[in-house]
């Protein structure tokens, strides 16, 4: 079932005209990469911060599909490993753009491995959302187009994104009201 587009993702341009957003399909993007050696920790398993690396390098593509334009990354939220992945096994990092403001996006990234030695079903190994920003050629913040969530499952997830974002924004201001009472 499709969620027909709200008002509330279209927005005026500097023209006076209403600008459609984008769908969260129109920058999904998938990377495949098998792990070596190279990518291990001192266990023997691929290090988290290569994980991380791919995680921002392709929320980093996500980001500037959807802002037609380079996009910095400006926050780090709720990253979890929850598998360890091992050499030989083929990473796969999905990242959609879940959320669109006025010049930042959230990107919401899963990363699943197939096992190098299984044909079974890929194992999810982490997850992570990053706020992108989207930038001009002297790196000042820039508009970017709404998004505008197709199906049921989009709008979950952009309601989902919602709530990460006033909950960043609370934290901010409670972590400067503490700075002004020291």
């Amino acid at each position: 079932m499709s969620v027909a587009p709200s008002n509330a993702h279209a927005r005026a341009s500097q023209g006076g005209a209403t600008e459609i957003g984008k769908s969260p399909s129109e920058s999904r993007l998938t990377l495949g990469q098998i792990m070596d050696d190279h990518d291990t920790n001192l266990l023997g398993t691929v290090h988290g911060g290569e994980i991380l690396k791919l995680v921002d390098s392709v929320a980093g593509v996500v980001a500037a599909r959807h802002s037609e334009g380079p996009a910095v990354t400006a926050f780090m939220d709720e990253v979890a490993f929850l598998a360890p992945v091992r050499v030989g096994d083929v990473l796969h990092v999905d990242a959609v753009c879940t959320w669109a403001g006025r010049t930042s996006m959230e990107v919401s990234v899963t990363a699943r491995a197939d096992r190098w030695d299984s044909s079974g079903p890929q194992t999810t190994v982490a997850t992570a959302h990053l706020v992108m920003v989207a930038v001009d050629d002297a790196r000042r913040p820039r508009p970017v187009p709404p998004l505008v969530p197709q199906t049921e499952e989009e709008q979950r997830h952009y309601q989902q994104a919602e709530i990460r974002r006033r909950h960043r924004l609370t934290l901010r201001e409670d972590l400067r009201g503490t700075q002004s009472a020291a």
